[in-house]
């Protein structure tokens, strides 16, 4: 095989995405896989032996996470780049794998075209973020650089406010003189910018990001 072609492991639990990644890296003529693992101390054992350019971790494995991997083939000074590929893109996750030296993070949801992309990239020393993880790294930064309040604006604020408090759209219209209406928007729109479906699950989100005290 030639000898510029970019070498790939690939370790992830789930045996059938496995093997679908696998199929699609074999039919990249720029790729060749050189091993696979179903977990992250099998990949750790893999990557010491078979030396690849390039692995693919999942954050969530049996034993040993992705992350994890990730720090020990640094503190063992392994020269390998790693994208992570995985159905967990928490904000505070990706935030983490990048700041452990990721080359690239990318959800489940990603065609394989795209991993191949990322792997190519990682080769090249360039990082990739998926579409869906690009918002959870923004999220992440703008929540540790302690501006995260001011993803609402103050009358979006307010309203989750009394919202908390436990006070209906109705209620929180009469106190503040506005249309009930309204109020359901600016409700809808704060849900858009947690990135949840309903009143709980805001309030329990901006809890969780600090917004709320």
């Amino acid at each position: 095989m030639p000898s510029d072609r970019i070498r790939v492991l690939i370790a992830d639990d789930h045996p059938l995405y496995r093997t679908g990644l696998v199929d699609t890296v074999k039919r990249r003529a720029e790729l060749e896989l050189v091993g696979q693992a179903e977990d992250g101390a099998a990949a750790l054992d893999e990557i010491r032996s078979l030396t690849p350019d390039v692995c693919v971790l999942d954050v969530k494995m049996p034993g040993l996470g992705g992350v994890e991997v990730l720090k020990t083939l640094a503190r063992e000074g392994l020269d390998v780049r790693v994208v992570f590929v995985s159905a967990y893109y928490d904000s505070d996750v990706v935030y983490g794998a990048l700041g452990s030296g990721a080359c690239g993070y990318l959800s489940k949801d990603s065609t394989g075209d795209e991993i191949c992309d990322a792997l190519v990239a990682a080769a090249q020393g360039r990082t990739t973020l998926g579409t869906d993880v690009q918002a959870a790294v923004a999220q992440e930064i703008r929540r540790r650089s302690g501006d995260e309040e001011r993803l609402l604006t103050p009358r979006e604020d307010e309203i989750l406010r009394l919202t908390a408090n436990g006070m209906s759209a109705p209620d929180i219209a009469r106190q503040l003189h506005l249309g009930a209406t309204t109020v359901k928007t600016h409700l809808q729109r704060v849900y858009e910018k947690l990135g949840v479906s309903d009143r709980a699950a805001a309030v329990a989100e901006a809890m969780r990001r600090g917004i709320l005290d």
